[in-house]
């Protein structure tokens, strides 16, 4: 590996700098005579930048193909491919009765076992209700990402956790905006693994200024 240093204009600037103090004498007539000297300070050098050295390319590939590569992580999204029921329980407002819905999801993992989609289908406070949902396991952030569009809004909303292999739940958090302040609202999302053919995801909301409750639950047993 080659590193360049422009040393020559460095000492360019250095050496003029040194060169450049001058003495000039001035008499005003034969009784008086006044000596002025100036005197100009040498220029200070310019400092180099500090560059970081290049990556060699072998560990370049093999950070790449590590955060390519799926995992442990990405093989447990995998396991939840497949055709789920799916029975919904909402709550507009802590203490009032819950709206019940019903509808189907259907997993599946694509570009190569990198990402799952999730499409779901059924009910939701009487109406027809559908969402996409992405998740994926980001090897460099070790994170997960979720992504959530349906038809009962225009925005989308961004989640990220990770998952806790002793309690088997994926612990996701996030913000999405109040409709009725404008203002931002905290998100947490669990989903429990309770067995291959049953989970359930509950979701929390916290208004700016309030406390936490409990939004939705989903209970979802494989076909």
């Amino acid at each position: 590996m080659k590193h360049t240093f422009i040393l020559i204009p460095v000492i360019a600037v250095a050496m003029i700098g040194c060169n450049s103090g001058e003495t000039k004498t001035a008499t005003t007539d034969s009784t008086t005579a006044t000596t002025a000297t100036t005197t100009t300070v040498a220029a200070t050098p310019a400092k180099e930048e500090t560059k970081a050295p290049p990556m060699d390319s072998a560990a370049k590939m093999k950070a790449w193909m590590d955060y390519a590569t799926p995992g442990d992580m990405h093989k447990m999204l995998a396991s939840m491919s497949g055709k789920w029921s799916a029975e919904t329980t909402m709550w507009e407002e802590e203490g009032k009765a819950p709206q019940m819905g019903s509808g189907v999801c259907e997993n599946k993992m694509i570009m190569g076992g990198r990402y799952e989609v999730s499409t779901f289908h059924g009910t939701m406070m009487g109406m027809p209700f559908e969402g996409t949902n992405t998740i994926a396991y980001d090897n460099g952030k070790k994170k997960f990402i979720s992504t959530w569009i349906d038809n009962m809004g225009t925005g989308m909303m961004n989640l990220e956790g990770t998952y806790d292999a002793a309690g088997k739940a994926l612990n996701l958090t996030g913000k999405c905006v109040d409709l009725l302040t404008g203002k931002d609202m905290e998100i947490r999302e669990v989903t429990k693994m309770i067995d291959d053919k049953h989970q359930v995801m509950e979701m929390y909301t916290t208004p700016a200024g309030g406390k936490e409750f409990k939004t939705m639950e989903i209970k979802y047993t494989k076909k």
